[in-house]
């Protein structure tokens, strides 16, 4: 039983034979000026609009990836190398994926100024500091839409509205975590750069796509020949840029946010009902991931009891989670002593039932009755 659909997902076989169907019949090069790989760019075109489309927020432009890292890589180095002329202050918030947050840092020890916003214990940044934070030097802000540890949304829109009206600062937003369920988003007004990742919506692993408003000005982070408008250098997989672009279309016509949203309402109120026990962020998180903290025992110890019932779940973001130390998204939340170690997430997909659901509260059950009586610390 898969719980761990945060980290990856499956790729639906659909999206497989879309894969080998375009790696058999498509493999010129899409750079090259013969007719087959006229045929191939024009494939990877109609791929590059079908996902702009399903992205859905306006944005016209958009460049593929190996993954989610190196498109936030690109949209946040990119921008910010070309166009520090306009001034050195960035604005990120202390709960970003790795791939957000480290890439500050950096920036911060090339000499750019970063303010880290503070979030409460839900997760959710604030507006007011958002806008007391913004400078006249401010060349970008990069607010996550939905935290892949513990599944806050964040005010994505007012956080739009706030940027534009009152800096000039350019908006990016890593939709990673949020994109196929929650986005595309009816925003009146939106991030200027989306990143997006295919392994999280039954997509392949390595397919990564950025997506960013027209006119602006990006500087590319590999060099070569001059592929992806000169942004992303070296040959286009077109396969892997069909495949994603299916993924979208069968992840946008099939996701049962309301099926979730039961399974979550039931396990939320199970936890909240358990002694040592704490629901992450219940009121402003996603219906498709859950983040559980339990007191005076290590979100490993859990990990493992479920899996020996093959129930698989995580004790974080996958991409860090090898590392033994409380994240940063934890530390940033404050939780009460003893619960910061005792972290797990269960994250939804869509071939589990019910039952499934009700094997994990079975599980955590016996897990409880066995700390009670002293066992499994």
């Amino acid at each position: 039983m898969y719980f761990d659909h945060s980290a990856t997902t499956k790729t639906d076989e659909r999206v497989l034979r879309t894969f080998i169907e375009v790696s058999t019949n498509y493999f010129a090069n899409p750079a090259s000026l013969h007719a087959a790989g006229k045929q191939t760019e024009k494939l990877l075109e109609r791929a590059r609009k079908q996902l702009l489309d399903t992205i859905g927020t306006g944005l016209t432009e958009g460049v593929f990836t190996s993954g989610g890292t190196e498109a936030n890589n690109l949209a946040i180095v990119g921008y910010v190398l070309a166009n520090q002329h306009k001034g050195r202050h960035l604005i990120t918030t202390v709960v970003e994926h790795p791939s957000v947050f480290r890439t500050f840092q950096y920036l911060e020890e090339q000499g750019f100024t970063v303010d880290y916003l503070q979030v409460d214990e839900e997760g959710r940044i604030s507006l007011k500091e958002l806008e007391s934070t913004l400078r006249n030097d401010t060349i970008m802000v990069s607010i996550m839409h939905v935290n892949n540890e513990i599944g806050t949304i964040q005010p994505i829109e007012e956080s739009a509205r706030i940027i534009h009206s009152t800096s000039r600062a350019v908006f990016h937003s890593d939709c990673v975590q949020s994109f196929g369920k929650l986005l595309p988003a009816d925003f009146q007004d939106g991030p200027d750069l989306i990143t997006v990742s295919a392994h999280k919506i039954y997509g392949i692993k390595g397919s990564g796509f950025l997506a960013f408003r027209k006119n602006l000005r990006l500087q590319p982070i590999s060099f070569g020949g001059g592929q992806e408008a000169t942004l992303r250098n070296g040959t286009v997989s077109v396969p892997h840029a069909a495949a994603f672009a299916k993924a979208a279309r069968l992840q946008a016509e099939e996701v049962d946010l309301e099926k979730f949203r039961r399974w979550k309402n039931e396990l939320q109120q199970f936890f909240a009902e358990l002694d040592d026990c704490k629901v992450l962020a219940p009121n402003s998180s996603v219906p498709y991931i859950l983040s559980v903290a339990f007191r005076n025992i290590t979100g490993e110890v859990v990990v493992n009891f479920l899996q020996e019932r093959d129930i698989i779940v995580s004790t974080s973001s996958a991409c860090s989670s090898k590392n033994s130390d409380v994240s940063h998204v934890i530390e940033a939340i404050r939780l009460p002593k003893g619960f910061e170690k005792g972290v797990i997430r269960i994250s939804f997909g869509k071939d589990q039932t019910i039952d499934e659901i009700h094997q994990i509260m079975e599980a955590v059950r016996q897990l409880m009755q066995l700390l009670k009586r002293g066992i499994g610390k």
